[in-house]
């Protein structure tokens, strides 16, 4: 009784720091929160097992809080464990602080940044898999808000969490009703945890329904999901949104709205008269349960790959040797896993697979869960290399996107690049992928064109921790151009054709380098010199060499690409020049394809060697 006396007196202060942090900010999501004080006051201080003086303590019980916009009470959390300061709180939302509208890892007690909802889940199910790979016995909290389990997300991470067996992970719903603008579409049909509890037990989940706000309850119901042997669970906890101040107890219109200065005293009394009790200063002397395994370290360090034994004028697709040199990668590093969408044998992942079966994870047709998934590895300090269709990877942008906000170091590969896969027709051709991660910050995007340069590429994005990574391989083979000792930076390019009277310097990578490359040969044949380049990391780019090679090519460039116009690399290019008097010609995809042999492709989007050529006059002219 006394603990349950502490779990109550410490919610109430939890509700307490929720409402001043949100009023004081003059923004915030203080009803969120007060529903979920009861579940974050249990997790935090009767269900866990962790150091808090050592989050990182690779043992500890993981929480992620995917409904992230209740950050107030995470934050509230740690405040009461004794790691942040009444002025630390007061900070909330403010420029200068770390406990931001959303948690991000700014926040040195946040496992995951959340916001966009619906991704938590699928990052628990990572970290509870890696716990798996590494024997360690840690569980894995995820606490969701009941308007988020709409998202399709959350029910393919439901999926993959009950064909794992994943019995250390155990989600949340704080189910209380409400979602922003009007209640949940389960609680409009009827009795929505009964709704959750079916639904959730049909996935293969052992499913407990309990009352948010009945401590005693929400103990009995952790412990009950820890001890699930064969299958996640999940605690539907009933609660009401805004619990404990009438003023917006249970009402709709109060979604992430602070109360006025002039509310506070108001709302801190009804607090007070509601919990005479738990209003009460607690002398209980709490302790944390501390993980029951020694620390033990995982080597990490990544090894350097044999050297490829590769034969110039050979032809092989790219795709093929990522997954020679992944199932490499995997000989020299141990924390390097692969994920693949059920199409390892176009990725070529089942390379890997079959040398590192353990470290393989079939993810089946579900490529947003894939990618947060590859969040919970990467956070759990595995190296995770992410393959499906580039296509496909535009489905899981919110993910993806999400994952930069997180500082999540994905390695990210998309094959059936461009209109040169052919015959499968513009439904699987990925002619946005670049734009896609272009666009994201401290992002990084290669796109080889040989065997060679994709095998050393598949290394330099194993060492690149600070952001996404993203390799775009080709579906067709294509000719290895490169010798094997050939070094590969991120950042670089080649040039691959110079002569002192180049008037033009064309552009290109990938499949587009080879139509330079016969251009370059058929326009020697009329007298006209061209340089050309393979820009193999579109960003960052090698503004310097570009910069020499097109002044020393009659200032004159033409970028091709097997991609968008928008967003890709010609555009890059220009950007980077923009201030450097060239006159640049961008050839890019700018219709939408069809169905054909590869070649009649890259000819009707005008991004063969006829249309580089052709290009190229039109600048002498």
């Amino acid at each position: 009784m006394e603990l349950i006396s502490f779990l109550e007196q410490t919610a109430y202060r939890m509700r307490e720091w929720s409402l001043k942090m949100t009023t004081n900010a003059g923004s915030g999501h203080a009803t969120s929160s007060l529903s979920a004080a009861d579940i974050m006051a249990v997790l935090f201080f009767y269900a866990m097992r962790y150091d808090p003086k050592n989050f990182n303590n690779p043992n500890n019980d993981r929480f992620i809080l995917s409904k992230g916009h209740a950050a107030p009470i995470l934050y509230a959390a740690w405040k009461e464990v004794g790691q942040l300061t009444e002025e630390d709180l007061l900070s909330y939302r403010s420029f200068d602080s770390v406990l931001e509208g959303h948690p991000t890892l700014r926040f040195p007690y946040a496992e995951a940044s959340t916001g966009a909802l619906g991704i938590g889940l699928s990052i628990g199910a990572g970290e509870s898999l890696s716990a798996k790979l590494d024997t360690r016995s840690y569980k894995t909290f995820v606490l969701m808000g009941d308007s988020e389990i709409s998202e399709g997300c959350i029910w393919e991470a439901a999926q993959i969490a009950a064909f794992y067996k994943l019995n250390n992970l155990i989600g949340i719903i704080d189910c209380n009703r409400l979602g922003q603008t009007t209640p949940t579409m389960e609680a409009l049909e009827g009795d929505a945890p009964d709704r959750f509890k079916k639904m959730f037990a049909s996935f293969g989940w052992e499913p407990f329904i309990v009352d948010g706000h009945d401590i005693k309850a929400l103990m009995e119901a952790m412990d009950r999901a820890r001890n699930v042997s064969d299958k996640p669970a999940i605690i539907i906890a009933k609660t009401k949104k805004g619990y404990g101040v009438d003023l917006f107890e249970d009402k709709e219109g109060f979604h992430g709205k602070a109360l006025k200065p002039g509310q506070l005293d108001e709302a801190l009394d009804q607090l007070k008269k509601r919990f005479p009790d738990a209003a009460v200063p607690s002398f209980f002397q709490w302790k944390p349960t501390l993980p029951e395994d020694e620390p033990r370290d995982i080597p990490c360090e990544i090894g350097i790959m044999k050297k490829p034994a590769f034969t110039m004028g050979d032809e092989i697709a790219t795709r093929k040797v990522y997954g020679v040199a992944l199932a490499e990668l995997g000989n020299v590093c141990q924390t390097v896993v692969s994920l693949d969408a059920e199409v390892k044998n176009s990725t070529y992942a089942e390379l890997f697979e079959k040398a590192h079966p353990d470290r393989f994870f079939q993810c089946f047709i579900a490529e947003q869960n894939m990618v947060s998934m590859g969040v919970g590895f990467n956070r759990r300090g595995k190296i995770p290399f992410i393959s499906t269709f580039g296509a496909f990877l535009s489905r899981a942008h919110d993910q993806i996107r999400m994952a930069a906000v997180g500082n999540a170091s994905l390695r990210l590969v998309g094959s059936h690049a461009g209109v040169s896969i052919g015959q499968d027709g513009p439904s699987q051709m990925a002619l946005e992928d670049i734009a896609m991660v272009r666009a994201l910050p401290d992002s990084v995007v290669l796109y080889p064109s040989d065997a060679v340069s994709a095998y050393k590429l598949v290394h330099e994005m194993a060492n690149y921790d600070v952001g996404i990574s993203y390799l775009r391989t080709t579906r067709m083979a294509t000719p290895i151009i490169y010798k094997n000792d050939e070094t590969f930076e991120i950042g670089g390019c080649k040039v691959v054709k110079q002569l002192d009277a180049d008037q033009v310097c064309v552009i290109g990578a990938g499949v587009t380098l080879f139509e330079a490359i016969r251009a370059h040969e058929q326009l020697a044949k009329e007298g006209i010199s061209i340089s050309v380049i393979d820009l193999y990391s579109i960003k960052p780019l090698d503004v310097e060499t570009i910069r020499s090679v097109a002044k020393a090519s009659g200032k004159r460039v033409v970028t091709v690409e097997d991609h968008y116009l928008q967003g890709g690399l010609g555009e890059a290019v220009a950007a980077a020049l923009c201030n450097d008097d060239l006159h640049i010609n961008n050839l890019a995809v700018t219709k939408l394809p069809r169905s054909g042999k590869p070649a009649e492709l890259l000819a009707d989007a005008g991004i063969d060697a006829a249309a580089i050529m052709q290009a190229v006059r039109k600048l002498l002219s």
